[in-house]
């Protein structure tokens, strides 16, 4: 929400803005004025940490039990995991992935490494299936483990960012709770392909990103109280009196008349290098330094554009909102400049996070293809690093070319605009068990599935939550609106450029958190503030409460057509509530 307060002058040591010494603390006034503005920009976080922690963890061990739970079947391989514990398999024995029909070369494989090499991981610690068809371990947790572990560390990230979004534990759980009760990210995390992996990254990168905009925050706060404590010896005020005492104070969003803001400017270039700071951070705000938090958000967006490629549209997404959050910040802070400010203060770490970081993240993830001699296209152009490098282009030019033209029919193809009302969920396995075959006690016969499909309580309000978050943004210019409306949009809006492309349901994947979170958002006001009244808050209480426990009952009835459970075909044909779910 964009607070509104009067000027908090950034040096209060000028002339007739020094206090009066008259005050058993004379710095008493600015230390009100530096903790009202900390609270302002950085609310403190509510109860105790320690109960935070417990309360998500707990979360997110349910999260796993249910993920972990027969996670090896059905057996063998099914749907996509075809490729992608293929390609995991090359990579952990040559570094690059290796043709599967002739166990030896590259392979043309059309996703970037990075999460085949997670892929990877697990296989090199419980199983594989070499090429030539022999088990190693126990192939199916092999592929499978580091899906349902990313699986279960997204619904715990969601549910601390969550937790830190909204101030509140109870709606961080909220959160958590509905990510993990939902059938498309469940399934996602029981089966061997790249999707979960994108999501989570998508996941850790915003909670990296929430971490920076506190951090950032704070550190504006404490800069902001350094700079207002008086230094020994006085100073001239600038030109025009100084900004405290100026009759044209700063307005409810922190701007300020041309003529003050000129006065200012004129007063820096004549100034004392000490002066000159402090008029610089009158109109821009102060340095926050290294920004540690930022620099993560970057490398995990570059590790997710090493899953799929399009990561890049949530990189987009995450920049704009970390330098609107900026520009917001030292206009929340006084800063007569705050856009300039954000420019010349931010902008070049700014890029560096989103831009370089990204880069050289991405390719830091095809270490095995360069350091290795038989990727795909390795040696097109001949030896040496610069043939390499050439090599590599001409690769991504033709995965490039290879998306472009994906535009051949499937049994399970869908439109992104169905995906909102889940029209056309993927079916991923399917078997009929006959009557006396094991767990099927039916004499009509059985039926066993795996549905990549989302709770119906969740996709459906959250794709009606988004014009709750949209009137909220438009009424209040509340940030968590923005976040969720940017989010979503960044993991969605692109794929409508390409109607004609091959795309699928399990696409959607990314834009799940954004959804748990505006329907969070939603929560949150039907409970009402704190001081809200006993009725506002009973209310809304039973309303959230009802709406959780419908989340866990619709996950109770997919589950057996999410988890490939042996039912009667009349069950089975039950839970096809629709002909597009068949």
């Amino acid at each position: 929400m964009t607070a509104t307060t009067a000027h908090v002058p950034w040096n209060t040591s000028g002339g007739g803005d020094s206090p009066q010494v008259t005050d058993p603390d004379p710095l008493g006034p600015q230390r009100s004025r530096a903790q009202a503005l900390r609270e302002r920009l950085c609310p403190p976080m509510p109860g105790s940490p320690l109960a935070g922690w417990l309360a998500t963890l707990s979360v997110a061990v349910l999260a796993g039990l249910l993920r972990f739970w027969n996670i090896t079947q059905p057996r063998g391989v099914y749907f996509d995991e075809v490729y992608y514990t293929k390609d995991a398999w090359g990579l952990l024995t040559a570094g690059y992935e290796i043709d599967s029909k002739s166990c030896s070369g590259p392979a043309y494989v059309v996703h970037p490494p990075f999460g085949k090499w997670l892929m990877a991981a697990s296989e090199g610690l419980f199983g594989y299936t070499n090429c030539s068809g022999v088990p190693h371990g126990d192939p199916e947790l092999g592929w499978r483990f580091s899906s349902a572990l990313f699986g279960t560390l997204a619904v715990f990230v969601l549910a601390r960012a969550a937790r830190r979004m909204f101030r509140s534990t109870l709606l961080g759980c909220f959160a958590g709770l509905l990510l993990a009760m939902d059938g498309l990210e469940f399934v996602q995390s029981r089966i061997g392909i790249l999707d979960i992996f994108l999501m989570t990254g998508v996941v850790v990168a915003l909670a990296c990103l929430l971490l920076d905009r506190d951090d950032g925050r704070a550190r504006l706060a404490d800069r902001l109280a350094a700079a207002a404590t008086p230094r020994p010896g006085p100073a001239p005020p600038p030109a025009g009196g100084s900004p405290g005492a100026n009759g044209a104070q700063a307005d409810v969003d922190g701007t300020h008349g041309a003529s003050a803001i000129a006065a200012v400017e004129a007063t820096a270039a004549t100034a004392t290098a000490t002066e000159r700071q402090d008029r610089l951070r009158e109109l821009y705000g102060p340095r926050l330094g290294f920004r540690w938090w930022r620099l993560a958000c970057g490398v995990v967006l570059g590790l997710s554009m090493g899953v799929k490629w399009s990561a890049l549209y949530t990189i987009i997404g995450f920049a704009a909102l970390a330098i609107a959050w900026d520009i917001g910040a030292r206009r929340a802070g006084g800063a007569w400049r705050p856009v300039l400010g954000a420019l010349r203060r931010d902008l070049p770490a700014w890029a560096a996070t989103f831009v370089v970081v990204p880069i050289a993240t991405f390719l830091a993830t095809w270490t095995g293809w360069f350091v290795t001699d038989g990727g795909y296209y390795r040696h097109f152009y001949g030896n040496g690093f610069g043939a390499a490098v050439h090599g590599w282009w001409k690769y991504q030019m033709a995965v490039l070319q290879f998306h472009e033209g994906l535009d051949q029919g499937h049994d399970f193809a869908s439109h992104p605009m169905s995906w909102l009302v889940m029209a056309r969920p993927v079916a991923y396995f399917y078997s009929s068990p006959a009557y006396g075959t094991p767990g099927c006690h039916d004499p009509a016969g059985c039926s066993r599935e795996v549905l990549a499909l989302g709770n119906p309580a969740v996709w459906w309000v959250g794709t009606a939550g988004l014009l709750g978050m949209l009137a909220w943004w438009v009424a209040r210019r509340d940030w968590r609106a923005a976040l969720v409306l940017v989010g979503f949009g960044s993991a969605f809006l692109p794929w409508l450029l390409f109607p004609k492309r091959t795309m699928f349901f399990f696409y959607a994947l990314p834009c799940l958190p954004f959804l748990v979170l505006g329907i969070t958002a939603l929560a949150g006001l039907a409970l009402g503030p704190r001081g809200a009244s006993d009725a506002r808050r009973l209310t809304g209480a039973l309303t959230v409460g009802v709406y959780t426990i419908v989340v866990v009952l619709l996950f109770a009835y997919f589950y057996p057509i999410l988890a490939a459970q042996v039912i009667p075909y009349s069950s089975w044909r039950a839970r096809m509530w629709f002909p597009g779910w068949i």
